[in-house]
């Protein structure tokens, strides 16, 4: 289950790096977590100087707080659409409810992540800032390459 919401979580934050940023920075410290893994190569890509993480970092706990709760109740609000979806069958109604209330969810993280952005990249150079955007659009490519096989898969 833990794998599954990490995935889950790690899709969301996809959109933007200072959402994987945040996501990372509010996952449990353990070795080879996926959100750590994704952090540390994102550092290694923008190569980052110490001071530079180090005031990324104090930028990403003053937001953990903000995160964190966040992140469990997109994982609540998930986990209710499916057991609405397994419960309720075709009731499109309750279908449509259940999904309400993930995509505000989602709305808030978007924020978030915005507000996480703003303080993030005044530490880049611009060149930095050009490669985040890069990176960010090849989260986007492999999000939609993963839904697109997904897709492809279900009619195997």
């Amino acid at each position: 289950m833990k794998n599954k919401t990490l995935f889950t979580l790690m899709a969301a934050a996809a959109i933007t790096v200072s959402g994987i940023l945040s996501y990372a920075n509010a996952a449990p410290a353990r070795s080879g977590a996926p959100g750590r893994q994704v952090m540390q190569r994102i550092m290694s890509e923008l190569d980052l100087s110490a001071e530079q993480i180090e005031k990324i970092k104090g930028e990403l706990r003053a937001e953990k707080e903000n995160v964190a709760p966040l992140l469990g109740q997109l994982h609540e609000a998930r986990k209710g659409l499916r057991e609405t979806i397994q419960t309720e069958g075709d009731d499109e109604k309750a279908i449509r409810a259940a999904h309400t209330k993930v995509a505000a969810v989602e709305a808030d993280l978007a924020v978030q992540h915005a507000k996480i952005r703003g303080k993030i990249v005044p530490h880049l150079t611009e060149e930095q800032l050009q490669k985040m955007n890069v990176i960010e659009a090849k989260l986007d490519e492999m999000a939609i390459n993963a839904i697109r096989n997904f897709g492809h898969r279900l009619g195997e």
